[in-house]
């Protein structure tokens, strides 16, 4: 077992992680994940994707299709875990959902497109 303290939102806790198999060598090891991107970035002539930050299910579509959104307003819901996460328009624009209510979508799915 290795034991490892963790932060998370200025919190502090203590894991333990049971090693399996033959300790790999450094060279052997992948190589550490690259940040995520602060905000979606906008596509020439196709609007700004709304991705899915993580797997989940969508509960629901907050707006209509083609409708006109501000920029933070709730979207859709996303329920991941039991629990729900509005996803909100990251700019102004009309959205077009790439989803519909009770899709199943992995991390990083384009879930809606503001233009």
């Amino acid at each position: 077992m290795r034991n490892f303290i963790i932060t998370v939102d200025g919190k502090h806790y203590e894991v333990s992680v049971e090693e399996v198999g033959a300790p790999q060598a450094a060279a052997d090891l992948p190589a550490p994940a690259q940040p995520a991107p602060a905000a979606p970035k906008a596509i020439p002539g196709k609007g700004t994707k709304v991705t899915s930050p993580f797997p989940g299910l969508i509960k629901n579509l907050l707006v209509a299709d083609g409708a006109s959104v501000k920029k933070d307003q709730p979207i859709l819901v996303l329920e991941a875990m039991k629990m729900d996460n509005d996803i909100t328009a990251p700019c102004d624009g009309k959205v077009t959902f790439q989803v519909q209510k009770g899709t199943n979508v992995e991390s990083d799915a384009v879930l809606a497109v503001i233009g």
